[in-house]
């Protein structure tokens, strides 16, 4: 992906190389500077959708399969995997816990075997990992 991106940077110097030899010659000075500025900010602003495009992550087609292979060899019970969910919508411990009617400290200790189960340190690992093992979409 690096390669790419240098690739890309070496052709957009040349082409702002090329424009400034050129105006030093007659169509550089048949047409004012504005016009070439215009011409490299639109060339770096489709390398910029173009690579944003490429490098963002894809949906995954389909339906979502929940690997429950893992689920069982993890040992991760259903309370836990609720308690997972809700840390991948991004709520909090006292949210978690109004979500799912329990104490604070409950989510708590769901969320350290969580930890424990997948081998993570904290919560946007533990998310990846899961992800990763397609436990949660």
């Amino acid at each position: 992906m690096i390669r790419i991106v240098i690739i890309y940077a070496l052709l957009l110097a040349c082409a702002a190389f090329a424009l400034e030899w050129l105006q030093y010659q007659y169509f550089a000075k048949a047409y004012s500077v504005e016009l070439y500025v215009v011409l490299i900010a639109l060339g770096f602003a489709s390398l910029g959708i173009w690579v944003g495009h490429r490098l963002t992550a894809k949906k995954p087609r389909g339906p979502f399969e929940q690997n429950s292979a893992a689920l069982k060899s993890l040992g991760i019970s259903g309370r836990e995997l609720e308690v997972l969910e809700a840390l991948a919508d991004g709520q909090s411990n006292k949210e978690i816990g109004r979500t799912l009617d329990i104490s604070p400290n409950t989510v708590k200790t769901h969320i350290s075997r969580l930890y424990e189960k997948l081998q993570v340190s904290g919560r946007v690992r533990a998310i990846e990992e899961a992800r990763s093992l397609h436990l949660i979409p």
